[in-house]
């Protein structure tokens, strides 16, 4: 079995736990505004490789990551992949490496008892996930990405039902996703769940300009400004108040 495979990176640093070796997967239905990986949209592009070539990509700098590191696989989107999600996964596993998924969770169909018996195969081999939450708004998710968002909030309750560890990620972007009202309800949203072990609240930033340009895409937000780092501060503890009341109502204080 072959993956489409956009690109490797051999030194991963913000894309979970220690060093990374980190797989960026080609394809993605979401259509984020703020993307910043436009080239990874087009499932038929990037370079077919098999689970074992990856693994060797990743032995030959194993020594540099660790007890804390490992791998990591992001895009794009990685379920659209899963048959060949759960082939690297396992085998990656079998050689002792600490696994994260990054993912949007779009994918995620409860409904689908087949497609959830490779969730659950999945999740058997998955240590840790990134899960990116666009908006907690199921209308403003649609404006943020051009998908809903019910799958990813059921995706989001069925890894705590697995007990995977999660990080939650979220994009503040001024104008579209710092919205008080809704960053505490994402915040109480996640703060009910149980395996929940971080929080990224992460600065929109223009980097993506560029490649827009080299693509020939038009940016949408062309005129948004940076998230401005002491604002993004003040608005992860409006998240971290959401959870923190959740947690206190589910003990019962």
């Amino acid at each position: 079995m072959t993956g489409r495979i956009h690109s490797l990176e051999s030194f991963g640093t913000v894309d979970g736990p220690g060093t990374r070796f980190v797989v960026f997967f080609q394809g993605c239905p979401m259509r984020c505004l703020y993307c910043h990986n436009p080239d990874t949209w087009n499932p038929s592009a990037g370079e077919e490789m098999t689970a074992d070539y990856i693994l060797e990509q990743y032995d030959r700098n194993k020594a540099f990551y660790g007890n804390k590191g490992g791998l990591t696989t992001t895009g794009g989107e990685p379920l659209l992949q899963i048959d060949f999600l759960i082939e690297l996964y396992e085998k990656a596993h079998e050689k002792g490496i600490h696994t994260c998924l990054d993912t949007s969770g779009i994918v995620f169909q409860p409904n689908n008892e087949e497609l959830m018996k490779k969730f659950d195969r999945l999740m058997k081999v998955t240590d840790l996930i990134m899960l990116d939450i666009k908006h907690i708004d199921p209308e403003l998710h649609k404006k943020v990405a051009a998908q809903p968002n019910d799958g990813i909030l059921a995706f989001a309750k069925y890894t705590a039902e697995k007990g995977v560890d999660l990080w939650i990620r979220h994009v503040v972007v001024p104008g579209l996703t710092d919205d008080d009202e809704y960053l505490y309800k994402l915040g109480y949203f996640i703060g009910g769940l149980s395996n929940l072990k971080a929080l990224d609240a992460l600065p929109y930033h223009t980097m993506g300009k560029v490649k827009y340009e080299k693509l020939g895409y038009d940016y949408p937000l062309k005129d948004t400004p940076a998230m401005e780092k002491d604002i993004l501060i003040k608005k992860k503890e409006v998240i971290l108040n959401g959870i923190r009341d959740r947690r206190k109502e589910l003990a019962g204080e």
